[in-house]
């Protein structure tokens, strides 16, 4: 071999030593957190009493398999909650994998909402301050296989994006949330504090993809002058506006179902209260032409959806919707009914 070929053969050897160690390094980086308190059910809209404990990790690939021998293989949910420390202030990239449905909050916000079923890998690039956070995140399992990781590293990009295994998602306008300002209480008036959440954004309406007004902290206390139909979210009275907070992140002082009903919504679409029946979705539902698993998908309704229930075929198993303008039909079975009676809901043949 000649001097050459020998020089030649020691550079790659070195570009491959390297790349080994860039590869190591930035896997060392990733961050899974510690003392996950984890709670499973054996079900999809996390109701009824779960099982708890504590895990590491959340990096689980139970295949067909299922958590926990009292957890079904198909149709159950989990929910993990953890404060985690952030040692340095800087751009962090999060990372979620799931097979089927799955979303996570930082600090009471939602950052990755990827609740449409199937198999996916999504980032989302944010600046996260130094010291501990509270991160949420759910996850739910219909049928087949079942998996989820959740880890996060220091990119130091500066910038925040988010990514995902699909298609390109169109930007919509950037809001600066503000931190709000406590208002006074009025005698008698029922409240909501903040305790599940470190910062909690208040919103535009009662759903999740509704635009970000301001933020309120934990451990601040705000009247309630109103809620949606099913008592979910509520309207707060902060300083010089109203804005809605999600329920699961409050503690009320008084009876929050005396709160007057001021929407019936809770999704981007509106739902009108005069109809028979109001559902809200336990899973990325398929909106299908017509009533059989056979027919043409025409739309996807994320989870946790309020949905107008205008009809039902005979044995139940059906209801016709509309989403968006579009009228189609999503499988019972994972629609939770909230207002309204089934029975003065017409059967379509």
């Amino acid at each position: 071999m000649s001097k050459r070929s020998v020089l030649l053969l020691a550079a790659l050897l070195l570009l491959i030593a390297l790349f080994s160690f860039a590869l190591g390094t930035s896997y060392a980086q990733e961050q899974f957190g510690s003392n996950w308190q984890a709670q499973y059910y054996n079900n999809v809209n996390f109701s009824g009493t779960p099982l708890t404990r504590v895990d590491a990790a959340i990096n689980f690939n139970y295949g067909a398999g299922s958590p926990d021998p009292s957890i079904p293989a198909d149709n159950f949910a989990a929910r993990w909650t953890g404060t985690q420390t952030f040692a340095t202030a800087g751009t962090y990239t999060f990372t979620l994998v799931r097979d089927e449905g799955a979303r996570v909050f930082l600090d009471g916000a939602l950052i990755i909402n990827q609740t449409g079923g199937g198999f996916g890998s999504f980032t989302v690039d944010l600046f996260v301050s130094a010291g501990p956070h509270t991160i949420v995140v759910e996850y739910f399992e219909l049928t087949g296989n079942a998996q989820i990781t959740f880890s996060w590293r220091a990119s130091g990009t500066g910038v925040a994006t988010v990514t995902f295994s699909g298609p390109t998602p169109t930007a919509g306008p950037t809001n600066t949330p503000t931190i709000t300002a406590l208002p006074p209480i009025p005698p008698g008036a029922i409240s909501a504090t903040v305790i599940r959440a470190s910062v909690l954004n208040v919103r535009s309406a009662p759903f999740l993809g509704a635009d970000v007004l301001g933020r309120i902290l934990r451990g601040q206390t705000y009247a309630i002058v109103g809620r949606n139909s099913n008592a979910t979210w509520f309207l707060l009275q902060l300083s010089g506006y109203q804005g809605w907070a999600f329920g699961y992140y409050l503690a009320f002082n008084g009876n929050e179902f005396n709160a007057p009903v001021v929407s019936a919504a809770g999704s981007g679409t509106i739902v009108d209260l005069n109809t028979q029946a109001v559902g809200i979705t336990q899973g990325g539902m398929r909106l299908r032409a017509q009533p059989t698993t056979a027919s043409a998908q025409i739309g996807r309704i994320p989870w946790g959806e309020t949905i107008p229930i205008t009809g039902r075929t005979a044995d139940g198993q059906w209801y016709r919707t509309s989403w968006f303008g579009t009228v189609g039909w999503v499988y019972a079975p994972f629609i939770r009914i909230v207002e309204g009676n089934l029975n003065n809901v017409p059967v379509v043949p």
